[in-house]
């Protein structure tokens, strides 16, 4: 019986993503009616909340919305800036290798929340300093760039990590077909290296969606803000943090998924 259910679910991929959300659902309302019997949900799914928590204030880009912005921007970003540090942290010339190495280990040793709190004070600083003006950095832009820094470092871990996964003989084969080391490295290294990367991109980048939250410490009304800002107003913190916290495990929970099935497919390709 249970291996029937299994089966049902490994076909029909998309009635079990529903059926875990109604899963997590029904938990989160057994536990309201034994902890917490009297609830406000009618006052939280209004619709001018409801506008405000997925798409911000008339006139504005916010909540949702504004996250999944946040997340999309920084992960393109930090993706390309992940990629070239990467590459240079792999690399044997040391005037690139070592300061790829000094910003993946410092990157890596600090809190995002800090640096989140650094770039947002630092590049007004920076720009009196250096350029004698005042720069306003607008908080969401601050996010993203900090967002940026941050996975670039553990996105290059990673680009450095699937370049040396490839057999040294993938290498040796191509020069011996005539090939130079820029066509060898970008033609016949770094796709295949690419393509086992991809589970570890994905779970890097689910990471990088929940971290998006913090962005709230600086101003920004993105998803979590937003409830805040309604909590704020109706006091009602079980129900709007548990609409919060269904939300974003259905986003979370469905990126894991994917990355899941890319894994297989990837594996599939690997040994065909």
């Amino acid at each position: 019986m249970l291996k029937k259910i299994e089966n049902y679910f490994k076909t029909h991929k998309l009635i079990f993503w529903i059926f875990n959300i109604v899963v997590i659902a029904v938990l989160l309302k057994i536990f309201q009616m034994i902890a917490y019997p009297e609830t406000h949900y009618e006052e939280l799914f209004t619709k001018d909340n409801l506008r405000f928590l997925f798409f911000g204030r008339p006139g504005e880009i916010g909540g949702l919305a504004l996250t999944f912005i946040l997340a999309i921007v920084s992960i393109i970003l930090s993706f390309v800036l992940g990629s070239i540090l990467g590459i240079a942290r792999w690399s044997s010339v040391k005037i690139i290798k070592i300061p790829a190495i000094l910003y993946i280990e410092i990157v890596r040793a600090t809190p995002l929340l800090m640096v989140i709190f650094w770039v947002f004070f630092a590049i007004p600083v920076f720009s009196m300093s250096f350029f004698h003006t005042q720069a306003h950095v607008s908080p969401t832009v601050a996010a993203i760039i900090a967002f940026t820094i941050f996975t670039s470092a553990y996105v290059a871990e990673i680009v450095r990590a699937g370049i040396n996964s490839i057999p040294k003989g993938q290498f040796e084969a191509a020069k011996s077909l005539g090939m130079n080391n820029f066509k060898t490295f970008f033609y016949i290294i770094l796709p295949q290296a690419y393509r086992k990367m991809i589970p570890a991109f994905v779970s890097q980048f689910v990471a990088l969606f929940k971290d998006t939250s913090l962005a709230y410490t600086i101003g920004v009304i993105e998803f979590f803000r937003a409830a805040t800002i309604i909590n704020n107003r109706l006091y009602i913190s079980f129900e709007v943090f548990s609409f919060v916290a269904l939300v974003y495990f259905s986003i979370a929970f469905s990126m894991s998924k994917f990355s899941h099935t890319l894994e297989k497919k990837v594996e599939k390709q690997l040994n065909a």
